[in-house]
């Protein structure tokens, strides 16, 4: 499968230590979680290419978390996550090695250890890849509600089998997931009455703005924090208040 130069666009300084929280092995996987424990709300994040070191994802975390959410952020990369700077890099030896298949498989084993731990409810939020993988969970009863943020390439037909509650927030400019694709996923949704759903477009941004921004430009981080903001109260309606 393709895939758009967009993905590899602005890639972020990755830290080890960023954060507020902690990394530790979490179903099977290195990972990224922060949050009270104790909580019995959750939320799974899946990275973009650039993994789960990524300061901007884990400063995301920290802000979920402290809306009340045990958040985990997986590497589900195994310590490879795309390095353009490497000379030997390939796209395509990287993207069969790290499939969005085997992400949705090795995220099942970590939305068991959030149940085994006393978890009642989950979110998921996915970024370009990791919105391929999110919406492959949105596909069962695993999780409650999904969030799927410039996904990467994703079919009508994988959108016919959604059965959660789903935003999807895109960019204006994003030949990968183009507004009128997202916006015709929306349709498929809409008809679907037992979950709501939700489609926006962010004018003048293009894929990867919820993740790759210059911290710098004022006017990203507004666009950026807008779409965090619809991920959280997408969460807090449908993971948080529903299951009180």
């Amino acid at each position: 499968m393709s895939t758009s130069a967009a993905c590899f666009e602005n890639p972020p300084t990755l830290s080890s230590t960023y954060g507020k929280g902690t990394v530790l092995e979490f179903g099977g996987l290195k990972t990224y979680v922060t949050g009270s424990t104790e909580s019995k709300l959750a939320v799974l994040l899946v990275s973009d290419v650039f993994g789960y070191e990524n300061p901007n994802l884990r400063k995301l975390a920290d802000k979920v978390a402290a809306a009340g959410f045990f958040v985990v952020v997986p590497d589900f990369f195994y310590g490879d996550p795309v390095n353009l700077d490497n000379p030997q890099f390939d796209r395509e030896s990287w993207f069969k090695a790290h499939s969005k298949e085997k992400g949705y498989e090795d995220a099942k084993p970590v939305l068991a250890a959030l149940k085994s731990q006393g978890v009642s409810a989950i979110g998921a939020a996915g970024f370009c890849w990791g919105g391929v993988v999110v919406a492959k969970l949105a596909k069962s009863d695993d999780i409650k509600a999904a969030v799927i943020l410039h996904p990467g390439r994703l079919a009508d037909e994988d959108i016919h089998e959604v059965k959660v509650h789903t935003a999807i927030l895109g960019a204006e400019i994003d030949k990968t997931s183009p507004p009128e694709q997202l916006k015709q996923f929306g349709e498929i949704l809409s008809v679907k009455s037992e979950f709501d759903s939700f489609v926006k477009i962010f004018p003048g941004v293009a894929h990867g703005w919820t993740m790759r921004y210059n911290a710098e430009d004022e006017s990203a981080v507004k666009s950026a924090e807008e779409a965090h903001l619809d991920m959280l109260n997408w969460f807090t309606k449908y993971v948080k208040w529903e299951n009180i």
